[in-house]
């Protein structure tokens, strides 16, 4: 069995003779892992199962100023603080609720397809796939501001709607590009959650947000790939709708909000687990020999009939010891094969 199909085979909610792993760094992070090592390609010799790529708007212009970029879909983005991998919008493009105000995004097509292509030609016998970033609410924030988007949810329900829908229509076509192509899934990255309960409200999430993830998983259902959902923070009270519209996987899955043993025994027969090694409490804080510990005991608990890929819940931090990095690497695969020894 390959690291493809053993990917498949947890979707699928089967055991097998593997566990599949993954791990994404920060920037600031892998450079750090790096340098400690003395290797800058460390990460190829712990083989990792996941290959894929994320669209969320290219770099189309730079205004002179360090650290500033203004992406395909008009959106100026500060990365001069401590976040250098996105950054902060700089200010809303849309300043008030009127939908003549949007701007149709530039598709760049070329470029998406030349990065699809790219990814294949090296995806070796990894699970493969690629994805949207900032796909809905986040888009919807990053046009209008955070705090309008959540009143103008409620004071501007017209022109909501109507954004987001012109949202949903580029994604789309985004959607419509990437399942030409024979990768195993299509991600969509979307924060909904915070430490305790949804940014918005499950109610108002199910207004605005599902019934446009539902027209995306289904585009991405019709070309018969899995589907595979991110989105920070505290989210269980929508479980059995994203569930109801066709989700697969759900990443990330934060046990310093999760109770694991709970989430698995409710929804582990009918959704596959990323995630849960603690990037916020965990890999910064704890000694290599604390977090072998933790990860072992997490893995035993997620693993559980199948249906769980075993990562840090996101892109390592920067302030993670990169000797906590590779403790973590290293028990990662001795628990690879872990299920066929038993």
């Amino acid at each position: 069995m390959n690291r493809r199909e053993a990917v498949i085979a947890a979707l699928n909610h089967k055991v097998c003779e593997r566990l599949p792993y993954h791990a994404d760094f920060t920037d600031q992070e892998y450079l750090r892992v790096a340098e400690y090592t003395g290797d800058r390609n460390f990460l190829d010799k712990y083989g990792c199962y996941l290959h894929y790529i994320q669209y969320w708007g290219y770099p189309t212009e730079r205004d002179g100023r360090e650290g500033y970029f203004t992406d395909d879909f008009g959106v100026t983005w500060n990365r001069t603080g401590a976040d250098k991998d996105i950054g902060v919008v700089d200010s809303p493009i849309i300043d008030e609720p009127d939908i003549s105000l949007y701007r149709e995004p530039y598709l760049n097509e070329a470029r998406i397809r030349e990065e699809c292509e790219r990814l294949l030609a090296t995806a070796g016998d990894k699970f493969t796939f690629a994805g949207i970033g900032f796909s809905m609410f986040e888009r919807l924030w990053s046009y209008v501001g955070m705090e309008d988007a959540l009143v103008y949810m409620l004071t501007e329900p017209e022109f909501t709607h109507a954004l987001l829908d012109k949202i949903l229509e580029f994604n789309l076509k985004v959607i419509d590009i990437l399942i030409e192509y024979p990768f195993d899934a299509i991600y969509f990255g979307d924060d909904w959650g915070q430490q305790r309960g949804m940014i918005m409200g499950a109610p108002l999430w199910r207004e605005f947000i599902k019934p446009r993830m539902r027209e995306m998983y289904r585009r991405v259902k019709s070309s018969g790939k899995f589907v595979i959902q991110h989105s920070c923070g505290d989210i269980e009270e929508v479980f059995p709708d994203l569930i109801e519209i066709g989700l697969d996987c759900y990443q990330t899955v934060q046990p310093e909000i999760y109770d694991l043993k709970s989430i698995k025994e409710k929804y582990g027969d009918r959704l596959c687990f990323w995630g849960a090694i603690s990037t916020q409490r965990d890999l910064p804080n704890a000694s290599a020999e604390e977090l072998v510990d933790i990860i072992e005991k997490t893995a035993e608990i997620m693993s559980a009939g199948g249906g769980y890929i075993l990562a840090p819940t996101h892109a390592i931090p920067q302030d993670t010891p990169p000797e906590n990095v590779i403790a973590m690497l290293e028990c990662f695969m001795r628990l690879e094969y872990k299920n066929s020894r038993k």
